[in-house]
């Protein structure tokens, strides 16, 4: 048997920083080369320490070390080759020292920066975990209804934020929910979950959309009671528009609690769904005493009905104007399907305010399918 077939393979994805290493190695060489072929006078040694500093930047804390540890035995060996008491000169030592020292702390930098990688890395795999679980995507079909979703957060690197949506299957209807929490950060977030997981456990016991805005009601406000920060009580609330769509009715049923209006796309007109009588945010119940009622339009075959947030309405561009949602939307067409709308309107609203939002941003379409 052959000795080599013992060891242990190593299988690992080619990676372009491997062939990047071959630029600081013949760096050493033709450093040490060339101070071996100039006068003892004119020092090229201290060149070396560009070596590790140029694989920092691309390679990993071992390699850099690696890298290091060769450009000082390189060093090194220009000594013992051009005079043997030249290594023991000040001048000479002083050169590995400085050569040492710079390597050493080249090296922990990188390590310091790749375990904080790791560790940024772990962070945003908790992050879309938590985003599977707070904001669940929204499936393609809800009964005879197709559906898509869109969520743009303000925050760099950011999965969710202050807005929110979730829909449930009744029996026979669909409900759906698109809320935007007052705030930002992980306040917001938490109060957001709270009104999601309080949709999902109750849309599908509660008979009508007024007892379900009331238990929502109770929700958010028993939690605001329970929050650390019971001094922000009061400035804590959450918008929200919740739909009631039955699967063998063109009737749907929509509550409104100071959330902007959907949209209703029927051909090429845009109707916005204005409630007759707005219910306050969610959380302020206490000092509004809401009376809830639902408002009834008509969802045909063939009809978009977009839900969004403030998000989307109060983006500006560089000038300064707000995002015209009404106006593009019914650019679109005439045969767009929930996927295709969402999709043009991100692109569109990105290009609006030139590629980054000063706020969160969702968007929901609903389509009840020609012929369902």
């Amino acid at each position: 048997m052959r000795p080599w077939r013992l060891l242990p393979h190593r299988h690992r994805p080619w990676q372009a920083s491997d062939v990047l290493l071959a630029f600081p190695l013949a760096l050493i060489a033709v450093i040490i080369v060339v101070d071996l072929l100039t006068p003892i006078g004119i020092p090229m040694g201290p060149l070396l320490v560009v070596a590790p500093a140029i694989t920092a930047s691309f390679a990993g804390a071992f390699a850099t070390a690696m890298v290091a540890a060769i450009a000082v035995t390189g060093l090194v060996a220009v000594g013992v080759i051009l005079d043997q008491n030249l290594l023991d000169t000040m001048y000479f030592q002083s050169q590995i020292i400085s050569l040492v020292v710079v390597s050493v702390i080249v090296t922990a930098f990188r390590y310091l920066r790749d375990r904080r990688t790791r560790e940024l890395a772990q962070v945003r795999t908790v992050s879309e975990a938590a985003q599977r679980v707070v904001l669940r995507p929204l499936p393609q079909r809800l009964g005879p209804l197709r559906v898509a979703s869109v969520y743009l957060a303000a925050q760099e690197q950011a999965q969710i934020g202050g807005d929110v949506y979730a829909a449930a299957r009744t029996a026979d209807a669909t409900r759906l929910i698109v809320g935007d929490v007052m705030g930002k950060g992980l306040t917001a977030i938490s109060d957001a979950a709270l009104l999601l997981f309080a949709f999902r456990e109750a849309a599908h016991r509660q008979a009508t959309l007024p007892d379900l805005l009331t238990y929502l009601e109770h929700s958010v406000c028993w939690n605001l009671a329970e929050s650390s920060e019971p001094e922000k009580a009061g400035e804590c609330f959450i918008t929200a528009v919740v739909v009631d769509i039955p699967d063998a009715s063109p009737r749907m049923r929509m509550v409104s609690c100071g959330h902007p209006p959907p949209l209703l796309l029927r051909g090429r007109q845009v109707i916005t769904l204005h409630p007759t009588r707005p219910a306050p945010p969610l959380g302020l119940g206490e000092l509004a005493d809401p009376d809830y009622r639902a408002d009834t339009f008509t969802l045909e075959p063939g009809d978009l009905l977009l839900l969004y947030t403030d998000g989307v309405v109060e983006a500006r561009s560089p000038e300064g104007v707000f995002y015209p949602l009404a106006e593009r939307a019914a650019s679109w067409g005439e045969d767009e399907t929930p996927l295709a709308l969402v999709h043009h309107l991100r692109e569109d609203l990105l290009a609006h305010v030139g590629g980054r939002l000063a706020d969160d941003a969702a968007m929901i379409a609903v389509q009840r399918a020609p012929g369902d």
